[in-house]
């Protein structure tokens, strides 16, 4: 079983409520057993006194899941907290697929997303393609000339992990052109969060 951990620090609901689902990497429908083997495996990896794979840190965030998803109430309790801070797509709101119109919308909507979480978390300003995927309401696929053209604008800095974060050239740039992009401000000012 090979497990890639996601930027543990990341908001991953628009709030501060850590994803336990997302952390242990299992579906929200996973039944106590898979709960508990995962974690198993997981406290064996990352456990202080593994001296090759040991992280302290890594280790108490799994425990706390762990110990949230194991408890049929702390589970029930916790699910209805996600499912209330689930985020609204901006999809819902703005027209992201006419031909160019949507194409330039779907920039401003990632620059929006950027530009909060870069002013938000300045250590941590990354937002992930599939967090990205989620905020806009639509699959990545529709994602993908946008990203490739704000990067190479240098609005935007890719990494390995498919993250994403704002560059100051994008930050200059959105500060600039709020002002005459309606839509662009109207984000700012909305739950782009």
């Amino acid at each position: 079983m090979t497990v890639k951990f996601v930027e543990l620090d990341k908001v991953l609901l628009g709030t501060l409520l850590m994803d336990y689902y997302e952390l242990l990497q299992i579906s929200p429908n996973a039944d106590h057993e898979t709960v508990h083997r995962v974690f198993k495996y997981l406290a064996a990896r990352l456990h202080p006194d593994n001296v090759h794979t040991g992280d302290a840190g890594k280790f108490q965030l799994v425990k706390s899941a762990y110990d949230v998803l194991s408890s049929p109430l702390r589970r029930k309790e916790y699910d209805a907290k996600r499912e209330g801070d689930a985020i609204r797509p901006l999809s819902s709101s703005i027209d992201f697929m006419d031909q160019l119109e949507g194409e330039a919308n779907r920039r401003m909507a990632v620059l929006a997303v950027l530009y909060y979480r870069r002013r938000t978390h300045p250590g941590h300003p990354e937002v992930s393609l599939a967090e990205l995927e989620e905020r806009m309401g639509f699959p990545r696929d529709y994602l993908d000339f946008t990203l490739w053209y704000l990067v190479k604008k240098k609005y935007l800095a890719g990494a390995d992990n498919a993250c994403y974060a704002l560059t100051v050239e994008g930050v200059d740039y959105v500060e600039k052109e709020r002002t005459v992009l309606p839509v662009l401000n109207g984000l700012l000012t909305s739950n782009t969060q």
